[in-house]
């Protein structure tokens, strides 16, 4: 399913979750919000069922016995095609600095910690909707040297071939194909991810630069504008 043809209430959501409690919490609020909730009890249910089903957004626990949250996310992030870039936002009771910037890395889109106000949670599910959705007027794929990507599609290709980018990725090179060669300040990139005081962009920023850039400690198209935020400058 295309994050612009669904509602914002109706996409169908993957709770990931051993706890039955919270499990059943969880999909009963998010029923009762509007969203088709399926929920798995680990993360073999629910590898199962990733691979079965689209989904809009995968909500994942981090302290699951077996698999946990980040191994999961992890796995996800290696599948081909859409499943691969299925948003995550990962539940944890470990409210550290270091697990958030772990799960950044592994693909995670946002990170919440327990406990928290089902209401929070449903802004963030919210607002990683609202980012994949985001779409920019078309005007055919920016080349990136050997990379190009195509905004209205969310697709970057390196020598022809697909690569894989999550939706906040997606997401931070539509904000900046917006205005090319123009740079975007650092906190309105941030303004709804994971981390509004700019360091999870910064995670970003730093991977898809492992993807497009020949030499990503040189940068020649995502490139640091020094003391406001990002610039995209294609060929």
């Amino acid at each position: 399913m295309s994050l612009s043809d669904a509602p914002p209430r109706g996409r169908h959501l993957l709770v990931v979750d051993d706890d039955d409690r919270i499990r059943d919490l969880l999909k009963e609020y998010l029923t009762r919000a509007g969203f088709r909730v399926t929920a798995a009890s680990g993360g073999a249910p629910a590898r199962r069922l990733l691979a079965t089903l689209d989904f809009d957004l995968a909500v994942f626990d981090v302290m699951m016995p077996g698999e946990d949250g980040f191994s999961l996310t992890r796995w996800l992030r290696e599948q081909r095609g859409s499943p691969g870039r299925t948003p995550v936002l990962i539940l944890t009771a470990k409210g550290g600095a270091g697990d958030r910037i772990e799960g950044l890395k592994l693909g995670a889109d946002d990170y919440l910690g327990k406990p928290f106000e089902p209401e929070e949670l449903l802004l963030r599910i919210e607002a990683i909707l609202r980012r994949g959705a985001d779409r920019p007027a078309a005007g055919g794929p920016l080349s990136l040297g050997r990379c190009a990507f195509d905004a209205e599609r969310g697709e970057l290709t390196c020598a022809g071939e697909p690569v894989r980018l999550t939706e906040a990725e997606v997401s931070l090179l539509r904000q900046l194909a917006r205005t090319p060669h123009e740079p975007v300040d650092r906190l309105e990139l941030a303004r709804d991810s994971v981390d509004p005081s700019g360091r999870a962009v910064d995670v970003q920023v730093t991977r898809l630069r492992r993807k497009i850039e020949d030499d990503p400690k040189a940068p020649r198209y995502l490139q640091t504008v020094r003391g406001v935020g990002y610039r995209l400058a294609p060929d």
